[in-house]
């Protein structure tokens, strides 16, 4: 007998079709039989070990998030039920051009500093890898989800060149080509930047083209956090499609937002430009998390000759007065490039996480909040934040627009991805909300997409931009990554209040066949593995 039968679901494939009944029977990690409506037809019905009375439950393949931080988590929290209560079944990590392979000795000290607002210092992880090999196999293990993994051009550039704001030699430049090269042969899907993040913003045009021409021989994908999402963000993501063509390359774009003040209402703007290079024949995709609030470290809002050399360097500017006032001019003035060229305003800047327990008390308030708490202006309190917390701060910048985000969602290259960062004390809810949130308020509450719609954004189109032969669909032979989820009561929990609160309505969720949710609690299974690039 086989090992699961899932009875009277109601099943969306993720092809965008309607949906329709059916039993699904699971054996070995794999669907091996969909009988469409089998009752009704008076059909002999399949028999399991085990069987789910599926009636009023929607059955779907597994979310793809396309932009995760769970970089450090997975190996951390065995339970991640931050993901896996959400239906999500795959993780893509190494985003925004800084992760934690390929890395030597003194490189992975300066990631691990530069994104301890991310993914914590990592105290209580063993790096016992250097190569992005070794952090697959590491992840091989077993892990409560699957993960695929993005090369970081950050890292590989701070490996190579180091942290400072200059152009690569040409020597330099081969190695990073080779850097590349290793890591999509050791089984990652593609490259990553972090163009507004150092060391990765340092790279010019013709490098960044360089290193996607490898991706594309070996049939990766480009994802940059692009370098700007305020100011000058249509011309951003202007450079970043040409880039590609001229590379020849596929490009996803990260959390793809019009933010601040500026770019109120532009959205039409931003998806009239990728129309008109997707009707030319190119290969675009895009994911967004369905929130307004973006989030990122506080260090990140800095300007990039601040941070050059790396965050030892970046604390002894801020220590010193006079660089500071230069500093704070930048940011409040003229507009940091770090602040995506906009002048920042702090009372929308929330201070989320921070890794001083003796600054906790300062979590959940605004910089400007706080600093009317230290009667002292806000610049003050974000230098005296950084220097405390030694750039770990992680903040919420309320700078979105509803409008913005709703029409980006609807677009024909839109995937998920929740960009959720699970550091802090309280952090975005986007990190434990998003797949349910469009589930349960775009589709139900307001329509937006239709559920047929959003489950193919979040699985198939994913699953298709990762050339995945045999998942993202419900289909015979395909791996079990599976949800089940109730349409009439699937919602987020976490809110800006309650941000780690998990879903209701999302009563099962396996990964290869076995259950990472169950009756709607997490199991002790780790059947997750690191799913890895497949060859040309």
């Amino acid at each position: 007998m086989e090992d699961l039968v899932i009875r009277d679901a109601d099943v969306v494939d993720g092809s965008g079709e309607p949906s329709y009944r059916a039993d699904v029977v699971v054996d070995g990690g794999r669907i091996v039989s969909i009988v469409q409506e089998a009752a009704a037809a008076g059909c002999q019905r399949p028999r399991a070990v085990r069987e789910i009375d599926a009636e009023g439950l929607v059955l779907s393949p597994g979310f793809i998030d396309m932009h995760a931080h769970s970089d450090l988590a997975l190996l951390r929290d065995p339970d991640h039920s931050a993901k896996a209560a959400q239906g999500v079944t795959l993780e893509v990590l190494g985003q925004d051009g800084l992760s934690y392979a390929p890395v030597d000795d003194r490189t992975l000290e300066g990631v691990r500093r530069a994104i301890t607002g991310w993914n914590g210092y990592g105290d209580d992880v063993d790096f016992d890898w250097r190569t992005v090999g070794e952090y697959l196999d590491r992840l091989d293990r077993g892990i409560a989800v699957n993960a695929a993994y993005l090369i970081p051009q950050g890292t590989v550039r701070a490996l190579v060149v180091g942290w400072e704001d200059r152009a690569a030699t040409p020597e330099e430049l081969g190695r990073m080509r080779r850097l590349v090269a290793e890591g999509l042969e050791q089984g990652a899907v593609g490259l990553s930047s972090g163009l507004t993040y150092t060391p990765g913003m340092y790279a010019g045009d013709a490098e960044l083209t360089e290193l996607c021409r490898v991706v594309a021989s070996y049939g990766g994908y480009y994802c940059p956090h692009h370098r700007s999402y305020g100011a000058g963000a249509l011309e951003a993501y202007a450079e970043m499609v040409a880039l590609a063509g001229e590379a020849g390359c596929a490009l996803h774009l990260a959390h793809a937002t019009m933010n601040f003040g500026v770019n109120e209402g532009r959205a039409p703007e931003l998806l009239a430009l990728l129309d008109r290079a997707l009707d030319a024949g190119a290969d675009i995709t895009l994911d967004t998390y369905p929130y307004t609030p973006g989030c990122t470290t506080l260090a990140a809002l800095l300007p990039s000759w601040a941070s050059e050399g790396g965050p030892e360097e970046v604390l002894a500017r801020l220590a010193d007065p006079e660089t500071a006032e230069r500093i704070r001019h930048d940011l409040e003035v003229t507009g940091s490039d770090g602040c995506h060229g906009v002048p920042v305003e702090w009372d929308t800047v929330e201070i989320s996480g921070v890794t001083d327990p003796g600054l906790a008390g300062l979590v959940g308030r605004t910089v400007r909040e706080a600093a009317g708490a230290y009667g002292e202006t806000p610049w003050a309190t974000a230098r005296r934040l950084l220097l405390a917390d030694r750039l770990g701060t992680t903040v919420l910048q309320h700078v979105g627009h509803e409008e913005n985000v709703r029409a980006i969602m609807r677009h024909r290259a839109h995937t998920g991805g929740s960009d959720g960062i699970l550091q802090g004390g309280k952090p975005h809810p986007r990190a434990y909300g998003t797949f349910p949130r469009y589930l349960g308020h775009y589709v139900r509450e307001t329509g937006v997409l239709t559920l047929e719609e959003c489950v193919a954004h979040l699985t198939s189109r994913p699953a298709a931009r990762l050339r995945l032969p045999d998942r993202g669909l419900v289909r015979e032979g395909y791996r079990a990554d599976l949800v089940l989820f109730d349409p009439r009561t699937v919602a987020s929990g976490a809110d800006f209040a309650e941000p780690r609160r998990l879903p209701t309505g999302i009563p099962y969720v396996l990964v290869d066949g076995r259950f990472v949710i169950e009756d709607g609690r997490r199991t002790d299974a780790l059947p997750g593995r690191s799913v890895r690039r497949t060859p040309l």
